[in-house]
């Protein structure tokens, strides 16, 4: 049985493919994500494309529709929300060398121009996926199940939620 991580939460702006958004349902749901914020252009629940591929995680996860991302990081820090972004940049970490504070949202980015520079800037980290093949990036589901796993894994061994 998945353990929820109430201060656990995915922020997916501005996302073109509703079978992407219905994947990171199903991701989200599997790694215990809390909370789903679903910003900008995002396609949003019910839609045939989400259910379909999100297979009922739609009906149960929480999530809400913000159409300013940066109104909403800016509000989470606020709150002492720790926000990691999910982007290969010149000073992003690997994922697996970063250790997290609590509670915390990733953010993923767009298919096409990843996360945006001005969210970028808000953020308390930046991290990537190392890549060993031609590639230099993933599907943002793949990579945002990815990210989800790890992140969950190294805040559910800390015991703080």
């Amino acid at each position: 049985m998945v353990r929820i991580i109430p201060n656990f939460s995915l922020i997916l702006p501005d996302i073109r493919s509703c079978h992407n958004v219905g994947a990171m349902f199903r991701t989200a749901d599997a790694c215990g994500v809390g909370q789903i914020y679903l910003t900008g252009y995002t396609a949003t629940p019910p839609k045939p494309q989400i259910d379909k591929v999100s297979l009922g995680a739609e009906q149960w996860m929480p999530w809400k529709h913000y159409q300013d991302t940066e109104r909403l990081i800016k509000r989470l820090k606020k709150q002492g929300v720790y926000l990691v972004a999910l982007e290969k940049t010149e000073t992003s970490e690997e994922i697996g060398n970063v250790s997290f504070d609590f509670p915390l949202a990733l953010i993923v980015g767009n298919e096409v121009d990843g996360v945006a520079t001005d969210i970028l800037s808000l953020c308390d980290h930046v991290v990537h996926i190392p890549m060993r093949g031609k590639k230099e990036s993933l599907n943002v589901s793949v990579a945002a199940g990815i990210a989800l796993y790890v992140i969950g894994k190294a805040l559910s061994t800390k015991k703080t939620f």
